[in-house]
C-alpha cells in the first residue's frame, strides 16, 4: 500500500511540476508576443535558436512565437487532463482502500514512518476529534 500510495504521489508531483514549467514558458511567450505586437513589422529583433542568437524582423518572428504558444497551450491542456485522470485514479484507489477498511475516514491519511511501515489514521465519525492510529 505504501509503495502504491507513494507512486501516486510521485506521479502527481511530476505532472504538477511539468504543468508549472509549461505555464511559465507560456507566460514568457505571451509577454514577448504582447511586447512585439505594437512594434513596426520591419523592426529588427533577435531570437535564440538552438543556442544561437539570430537576427530577424518582428514580422518573421511573431508567427512562429504564436505557433509555439499554441503548441504549449495544447501540451498544457493535455498535462492537466493527465493530472486530473491520475488524481481520479488515486481517489478511486482510496475508495477501494476505504472499502477494505470500512471504519476509516476518506481521504485515508497515510503516514510514512519508515521503509516498511504504513500508518493509517482512523477517525471515529461519531466523535469528531477522536483519532486512532492503526499500523498495517
Amino acid at each position: 500500500l505504501q509503495t502504491q500510495y507513494q507512486n501516486y504521489k510521485n506521479t502527481l508531483q511530476q505532472l504538477a511540476q511539468k504543468i508549472g514549467d509549461i505555464e511559465q514558458e507560456t507566460e514568457e511567450h505571451k509577454l514577448v508576443i504582447d511586447t512585439l505586437e505594437p512594434l513596426p513589422k520591419d523592426r529588427k529583433c533577435f531570437r535564440m535558436i538552438n543556442g544561437v542568437l539570430v537576427e530577424r524582423t518582428v514580422k518573421e518572428v511573431t508567427p512562429s512565437l504564436k505557433t509555439n504558444a499554441d503548441g504549449l497551450k495544447r501540451v498544457l491542456d493535455e498535462l492537466v487532463t493527465q493530472y486530473k485522470a491520475k488524481q481520479e485514479e488515486m481517489d478511486t484507489w482510496k475508495v477501494t482502500l476505504f472499502g477494505r477498511f470500512p471504519d476509516f475516514c476518506l481521504p485515508v491519511l497515510v503516514l510514512e514512518l519508515g521503509a516498511d511501515v504504513v500508518v493509517f489514521l482512523r477517525c471515529d465519525l461519531q466523535k469528531k476529534n477522536h483519532v486512532q492510529v492503526v499500523q498495517q
